[in-house]
């Protein structure tokens, strides 16, 4: 099958459950809720090594928030023993010491986790309604912080993923940033690696090496392909990245996969879109890139 000219292969990405929980962090100036929604959402790419998966969600204007200042929703992404530990020192450690940040819950779900962070307050926390929500003000240097405390959490699917192989290194490189760029007009999803691009895609385990839980991925590094017997790298490409996308439900992970390939094939020097998968292993959702258009 072709899009645009370029190879959609007849293969698919295979997602794996996982528990998603968003967090609206407003401020006094967009800049500085975009601020601490990046420290929010740091050391979170993979949970291959992160404690977490994260990433920013998109812009929530002055009318759409709580307290009627700009902010940005976040989605936080990881198995549920863990979801409450990440909410609690995320909002705590990058949040809270954030100038002028308020933080309120994202989602309206059944499953709720509780954000005991008034205790900061040392005894001159008080109650407050913002809006028609129950929340914490914690006196702190800088002013108040507010404080929603309860935060919904539903089932969503992680490791959505597409494979851009393009001519060259900047022909994929900005195959890449379109894809992203059109994921992020996606409600409900988030590609939680640097600029939303893997550049070192993986593989489980190591040939070589067995104390490395996930090792280079040798079968797409264009650089070794005359090396790597077996390889998947055809002929004509240089460079090959992935998006990797999480999101609430199957449903908003599907669309992000179809409107960033869509993208994708649109940059000239784009060869090939393909997807990583483990069989059926990793998890139960499976994407097929044909059905993507």
């Amino acid at each position: 099958m072709e899009y645009n000219g370029v190879i959609i292969e007849n293969t698919y990405a295979e997602g794996f459950p996982t528990w998603v929980s968003r967090v609206i962090i407003t401020a006094v100036t967009k800049e500085w809720a975009y601020k601490a929604a990046v420290e929010a959402t740091g050391f979170a790419t993979s949970t291959i090594g992160c404690p977490a998966e994260a990433g920013i969600e998109r812009f929530v204007p002055a009318e759409e928030t709580p307290d009627g200042r700009p902010g940005y929703a976040i989605l936080i992404c990881v198995g549920k023993k863990k979801l409450k530990e990440q909410l609690v020192e995320r909002i705590a450690e990058c949040v809270l010491t954030a100038p002028t940040t308020a933080a309120f819950n994202g989602l309206d779900a059944e499953e709720k986790l509780p954000v005991k962070l008034h205790f900061f307050g040392d005894g001159f926390e008080s109650k407050v309604t913002v809006g028609d929500r129950e929340c914490w003000s914690i006196p702190i240097m800088g002013g108040d912080f507010i404080i929603e405390e309860e935060y919904g959490a539903v089932k969503g699917v992680a490791g959505g993923n597409f494979l851009i192989f393009g001519e060259n290194q900047m022909a994929a490189l900005v195959a890449a940033e379109a894809a992203v760029d059109a994921i992020a007009l996606v409600p409900g999803v988030i590609t939680p690696f640097p600029g939303g691009i893997v550049s070192s895609g993986s593989k489980v385990g190591s040939k070589k090496y067995k104390f490395m839980g996930a090792s280079t991925n040798e079968a797409f590094c264009p650089t070794i392909r005359e090396k790597v017997e077996g390889t998947e790298v055809p002929e004509g490409v240089g460079s090959i990245y992935e998006i990797v996308i999480d999101g609430v439900d199957e449903a908003a992970v599907k669309a992000a996969m179809a409107a960033g390939v869509k993208a994708a094939c649109k940059v000239p020097g784009v060869k090939q879109i393909s997807a990583g998968n483990y069989g059926g292993s990793l998890g139960p959702f499976k994407f097929q890139l044909h059905e993507l258009f």
